[in-house]
């Protein structure tokens, strides 16, 4: 009673291809709505309302470093930011960095109201 060792082998590349064969059914379906999102016409949160969501934001761009209550991590705490910086030091630690902070995280036109939120931060 010896099997043939080829036989599962044979099933794993039948059940492979039969898996890409669908999935490419499947992508072929959502073709039209990934050409949507391509060509910018579905809008994002920020770009919803045409106001920028700075809570938003933060939780995308910032909370890996700055923590999700705001406690620090690899980067500094921001409790009672507002109290040690002033909005115009903010706005200028947001579009250019600071430290190990990149530049550009939030773009300039979006730095008034990221600062106003970041300083009502207690």
């Amino acid at each position: 009673m010896n099997r043939n060792p080829v036989i599962p082998f044979l099933l794993i590349m039948v059940f492979g291809l039969g898996l890409i064969f669908f999935l490419s059914l499947d992508g072929l379906g959502n073709s039209k709505e990934m050409a949507k999102e391509k060509e910018g016409g579905e809008k994002t949160e920020e770009t919803a309302g045409g106001e920028f969501d700075a809570e938003n934001h933060y939780k995308q761009s910032c909370m890996g470093c700055h923590g999700g209550n705001y406690e620090g991590g690899a980067g500094p705490a921001l409790k009672g930011v507002g109290e040690k910086l002033s909005k115009d030091e903010l706005k200028d630690v947001l579009v250019n960095g600071r430290g190990s902070m990149p530049p550009g995280l939030v773009p300039a036109e979006n730095a008034d109201a990221m600062a106003d939120w970041l300083s009502e931060i207690k």
